[in-house]
C-alpha cells in the first residue's frame, strides 16, 4: 500500500504503547483511525490529541479475546468510515510465567488474549479488507516468537502462534493473489508499560503455584529492560513503512535474528537447544 490518505485504519490497543506508535504514525500519513482499548482514560487522551490535529479518530472500549467484541469494532469501522484498509492487532499482554507451574487460568487469559485475539481478527477483518483495491493486516508477535526463553511459557507459545498465523495467511493470500497483504511485528525491548498493565488487567489476579520470588525478580527485570528499550513512536514508524513496503517481517532489532539462526544451526547440526 503505497497511499495512505484518507483511508482507514484500526488499531487494536492503539491507545498505549506500541499501539499508539502505530496509531499515531498512520494519523501522520493522513489515515482515518478506529482505535480499540480497555483504557478508557487513554482513547480520551489519544482522540483529544489527533482531533486537534486534524485526524478524524473514532476510539471504542475493545476486549479482543471476545469475538463479539472484535466484530461490533469491525462494525464501527465500516458504520463510520465505510470500510477498513489497514487492521493492526497489536493489543497484548505479557507477564512471567512459568511454563511448569503456572495456573491454567493464566494459560488461558494470555492466549486469549495474544493469540485468539489474532485469530478473531484475521476472521473478521479479512473479508473487509478483500473489499478493498489494495489493504494490509498486521500482528504483533515478539521475538519471544522466534526463541522460547524461559519463564515466559505461555507468552511464547501464544506469540510463536501468532507468527505462525501470519505467515499462514500471508502465503495463502499470496496464492489467492490477494490484494491484502500480511506481515508480523516481532519487537524486542520497547519502552512501554505491557509488563505493569498486565498486572492491572490480569483476572481474577491469580497467582503461580510456585516460583513466586522467582516470577517478582524477573518481572522487575523485564520491566527494567523494556524503559531501556527503543521508543514505541520509532516502532509505529517501523511499521508503517513496512506496511507502505509490503514487508512480511518487521523487526525493531533486526541483530537479534542471530539468536535465530544459531537456534536453526543447532538444529542442523546436533539437534541440541541454544540458550535463550
Amino acid at each position: 500500500m503505497q497511499d495512505f490518505a484518507g483511508k482507514t485504519a484500526v488499531v487494536t490497543g492503539g491507545a498505549s504503547g506500541i499501539g499508539l506508535g502505530m496509531t499515531r504514525a498512520l494519523a501522520t500519513r493522513g489515515m482515518n483511525l478506529v482505535v480499540g482499548d480497555l483504557d478508557d482514560a487513554a482513547m480520551a487522551s489519544v482522540a483529544e490529541e489527533l482531533t486537534g490535529q486534524g485526524v478524524n479518530i473514532v476510539t471504542q472500549k475493545c476486549d479482543v479475546s471476545s469475538l463479539d467484541a472484535m466484530q461490533s469494532l469491525a462494525d464501527t469501522t465500516v458504520e463510520r468510515f465505510g470500510g477498513v484498509n489497514v487492521v493492526c492487532l497489536n493489543a497484548g499482554v505479557g507477564i512471567p510465567t512459568s511454563a511448569r507451574n503456572m495456573k491454567l487460568q493464566d494459560w488461558k487469559w494470555i492466549i486469549d488474549v495474544d493469540l485468539w485475539g489474532p485469530i478473531y481478527g484475521v476472521n473478521v477483518f479479512v473479508p473487509l479488507l478483500e473489499e478493498q483495491d489494495d489493504a494490509h493486516i498486521n500482528a504483533t508477535s515478539s521475538m519471544a516468537g522466534l526463541i522460547s526463553s524461559g519463564m515466559m511459557g505461555a507468552y511464547n507459545v501464544a506469540k510463536h502462534g501468532v507468527v505462525a498465523l501470519m505467515a499462514a495467511l500471508e502465503r495463502e493470500l499470496r496464492a489467492k493473489q490477494s490484494s491484502v497483504h500480511a506481515s508480523v511485528l516481532c519487537p524486542g525491548p520497547i519502552n512501554t508499560n505491557i509488563s505493569r498493565n498486565s498486572v492491572g488487567y490480569r483476572p481474577g489476579k491469580a497467582k503461580p503455584k510456585a516460583d513466586g520470588d522467582n516470577q517478582g525478580k524477573m518481572a522487575k527485570s523485564i520491566q527494567e529492560t523494556l524503559e531501556q528499550g527503543m521508543a514505541p513512536d520509532e516502532v509505529g514508524e517501523l511499521v508503517a513503512n513496512a506496511i507502505e513496503q509490503d514487508k512480511f517481517w518487521i523487526l525493531t532489532h533486526p541483530w537479534w535474528a542471530k539468536g535465530v539462526q544459531k537456534q536453526l544451526d543447532a538444529l542442523k547440526e546436533d539437534q541440541s537447544l541454544t540458550r535463550a
